[in-house]
């Protein structure tokens, strides 16, 4: 007969495993964690800047409570540097690659695919920020439901170069990256067990989402 000790291990294993890769395993040994977790990590969050139909966010709130409920020192600190760097990675990519687009006779599909997703209006009002505000309209980009990618055509219509992109994207990334992880922190601190709280988190991070078009839309159909 199995011993119900050893059952419980199995399950914790089966479960965290079933929340995938990018979520460490929470009886997986440091060096499965690091071998697979964050790598995982770094490249979903670099993907999904790079094509944002990724939910970063989420990822990184479900990585934070993973590593909330880990006893392993610098798990927080890791999943902290892992998300701001790819973050930081995929914008300056796609940045290049969009200023490339502009520069070219035919344009590019990066370039449509950063103008698909900036309506006239939100790029028009991004526009009109950047100009009054620099830099601060970037940093607070990024902490804006899908305000990342209207803020950055309006940076490559005003022809600014890599280089002071960069120099504000970096704050940018930073300050995305603890938004989100304190969201985990907030879930897994709610929860025991770890999969309460990714669920919590992703949940947090869908309405988080999905409220501002939302109440664009209530404020539209109030004023019709």
């Amino acid at each position: 007969m199995i011993p119900p000790a050893a059952l419980g291990r199995a399950a914790d294993a089966w479960l965290s495993s079933a929340a995938g890769p990018a979520l460490v395993p929470a009886v997986a040994p440091e060096s499965t964690q690091q071998a697979i977790g964050y790598p995982s990590l770094f490249l979903l969050v670099l993907i999904g800047a790079l094509v944002p139909v990724v939910p970063t966010g989420a990822l990184v709130s479900s990585a934070a409570v993973v590593a909330f409920h880990r006893t392993a020192p610098f798990s927080m600190a890791l999943v902290f540097v892992t998300a701001s760097l790819a973050a930081f990675l995929g914008d300056v990519a796609l940045y290049w690659l969009g200023r490339r687009g502009m520069k070219s006779r035919n344009g590019s599909r990066w370039l449509e695919a950063i103008r698909a997703r900036a309506p006239e209006d939100r790029l028009a009002q991004a526009q009109r920020k950047l100009a009054d505000h620099g830099v601060a309209v970037l940093v607070l980009s990024r902490l804006m439901p899908a305000g990342r990618l209207p803020v950055m055509l309006a940076c490559l219509l005003a022809k600014w170069p890599l280089r002071r992109f960069v120099r504000g994207n970096l704050p940018a990334c930073l300050a995305w990256a603890v938004t989100y992880q304190l969201i985990g922190v907030l879930g897994g601190s709610l929860f025991k067990e770890p999969w309460e709280g990714v669920l919590a988190a992703v949940v947090l991070t869908v309405l988080i989402s999905v409220a501002p078009s939302v109440w664009r839309r209530m404020r539209g159909t109030t004023a019709g």
